[in-house]
């Protein structure tokens, strides 16, 4: 009895060891990752040096039947993406990467991120997006291996206007001196940069579509000259000791926009005041637009080079299961599911005639460095059916059922066991046996009893 007894717990653990180990399969645990290293160069990765990125690639197979590669970008190091020049809150910085897949798929994905900024001035760093994502329909079994390839980034401005004060872009000729006003002049900031010498210049470097020079109009100010990208384009001069309308100033205007230019093309610009006698000249401030830019400019665009060889992960697709035709034949089809780049997530596929659908099953996700497995994990897999009937004609199967190792002969396999049939089997022969022993405790005591 004793014997029958260890040999029925020994059954029973074994029967939930194995029910575990099915729940320990189960979707959304097996999501393994690579390391990818880039060094940017170009647009708002700066003209000197370079910034470096790094890429934690992760892709995973959906309960909806996609392939879906995940990145989350970080800085490595202390340089950073900057601004190329004065914007509003509301510019954005742009990744988009690739991942090159081959196997039972041969095509790409591009996963892409977002993120927008405060307002701006030139230099100050950018924020990266949080994470980078693209996804595909899963239409054929196999393996598949997911490779991150190149990495773009681009900015785009936003739509505005900003004031420009004192900023270190403005430079001035040694002759300018900075001094502040009092508030009943009401100057930008309380402030104004000026001089008394002929051929002072100040300058201001910016990027947009418009700029205007802003200044004070009052009685004993000389004329100025106005160069926008090194050419002048104020002829007559520039006169604030003039209204607008040509009258004499008796009294002091301030904040006013002593010259404005016609619209830009979008890119980098320049724009002069030239002091044209040796009177009294104001710079007070600069206002630089930008207009609406519906594409990211290139001359904005950074490119990014993949440093080293990161590795592969490779996702196996489970088995798919032929759909039977209606109408019999005498030969096996000999159509192939044609290669094609996988689409992205929300998007039909009209060109779908796969006759392959497939029943749910377990994946494998591993990552390969140079041809070696180097970590595997496990999830479960349901893509979605074909929408549509197919023509492709199979020959009946031969047997029954196709024994695992088999040649496929065109039926499905038998569908495995549930794991709640294990699991619940377990717990019923677990709790069988506890009474058991307890009964047979209580038995054998009782008996010893009697015979004192």
């Amino acid at each position: 009895m004793n014997r029958w007894r260890k040999a029925l717990i020994a059954a029973t653990v074994g029967m939930a060891a194995s029910a575990a180990f099915v729940v320990a399969s189960q979707p959304g645990q097996a999501e393994t990752s690579l390391v990818a290293k880039y060094f940017c160069t170009g647009g708002v990765a700066g003209s000197s040096g370079g910034v470096q990125l790094e890429a934690l690639v992760t892709p995973r197979l959906t309960s909806a039947g996609m392939l879906d590669v995940g990145w989350s970008i970080k800085y490595l190091g202390g340089k950073q993406f900057g601004s190329p020049g004065f914007f509003p809150k509301g510019s954005t910085l742009n990744l988009e990467g690739t991942v090159d897949i081959t196997g039972a798929w041969d095509g790409q994905l591009r996963p892409k991120g977002s993120q927008d900024q405060a307002e701006l001035v030139p230099g100050d760093f950018l924020k990266l997006p949080s994470g980078l994502s693209d996804a595909g329909s899963v239409q054929r079994s196999g393996t598949i291996r997911v490779k991150p390839a190149g990495l773009v980034v681009r900015f785009k401005p936003a739509k505005g206007e900003v004031t420009v004060n004192d900023n270190k872009l403005v430079t001035y000729s040694s002759d300018w001196y900075h001094h502040q006003t009092s508030e009943e002049y009401a100057d930008h900031i309380y402030d104004l940069h000026t001089t008394t010498q002929k051929d002072g210049i100040a300058k201001l470097e910016f990027k947009g579509t418009k700029v205007a020079y802003i200044g004070r109009r009052e009685p004993g100010l000389g004329p100025v000259r106005i160069l926008l990208d090194g050419n002048t384009v104020t002829d007559p001069v520039v006169e604030p000791d003039k209204d607008r309308n040509g009258v004499p100033m008796t009294g002091t205007r301030s904040k006013e926009v002593l010259w404005e230019s016609p619209e830009l093309e979008y890119g980098p610009h320049t724009i002069e005041v030239l002091n044209v006698e040796a009177k009294t000249a104001h710079v007070d401030a600069f206002r630089v637009t930008t207009g609406e830019i519906t594409e990211p400019p290139s001359h904005n665009e950074a490119t990014c080079t993949l440093q080293g060889d990161p590795g592969a992960i490779e996702v196996n697709v489970p088995g798919a299961t032929p759909t039977q035709s209606n109408s019999p034949s005498t030969s096996p089809s000999t159509s192939q599911t044609p290669t094609r780049t996988p689409t992205t997530p929300g998007t039909p596929d009209p060109t779908n005639s796969s006759p392959y659908s497939h029943t749910p099953g377990p994946s494998h996700v591993s990552v390969v460095t140079g041809g070696v497995r180097t970590a595997t994990a496990t999830a479960t897999v349901t893509p979605t059916r074909s929408p549509k009937p197919t023509t492709t004609k199979y020959v009946k199967a031969q047997v029954a059922k196709t024994p695992k190792g088999g040649v496929d002969t065109g039926e499905a396999p038998e569908p495995a066991s549930s794991s709640y049939g294990l699991i619940a089997g377990g717990s019923l022969l677990l709790m069988g046996s506890a009474t058991g022993g307890l009964l047979l405790r209580r038995r054998q005591a009782a008996h010893a009893g009697g015979e004192r």
